[in-house]
């Protein structure tokens, strides 16, 4: 390799990375909606994810514009008691789907910029290990909702 062909080498490589750190086309969401909860409580996210890849996708983050945060959680019963534990990653293995429904996984969305309204839709970015991201649109349903 000469000095001269560094920078192609660079540009390529530069290029594959910003590539591979784009829109997370592999996977797919489904069924994405939001449980508002009254006053300032956290609200509840729920989708299904579907990564249609041929390697796992490590959901490793969310985040957005609506809520001051947006955290990973796992919800479980033990010897009669409800429990919540932070999570810090959530593989979807490939070809397979991950479903974060009231009961188990879920996001907590904390803080909202402005009241969220049921009928509202808010985006959620998903942020997943390999830089890729995911936009996706979760319609609020009320306290209620199943």
């Amino acid at each position: 390799m000469t000095l001269r062909s560094l920078p192609l080498l660079l540009a390529g490589l530069l290029a594959a990375g910003a590539a591979h750190a784009g829109q997370a086309d592999h996977v797919r969401a489904a069924n994405a909606w939001i449980r508002v909860m009254p006053a300032s409580l956290p609200a509840g996210g729920y989708v299904t994810l579907r990564n249609e890849g041929d390697q796992p996708a490590v959901l490793d983050g969310a985040s957005s514009a609506a809520y001051a945060s947006v955290m990973l959680h796992e919800s479980s019963t033990d010897t009669g008691m409800g429990r919540m534990r932070m999570v810090d990653r959530l593989t979807v293995p490939a070809h397979g789907q991950v479903a974060l429904a009231p009961g188990g996984y879920h996001f907590m969305l904390m803080s909202a910029a402005t009241p969220v309204q049921p009928g509202q839709t808010v985006q959620v970015t998903l942020h997943f290990a390999d830089g890729s991201t995911l936009a996706t649109d979760f319609l609020a349903k009320p306290a209620n909702a199943l």
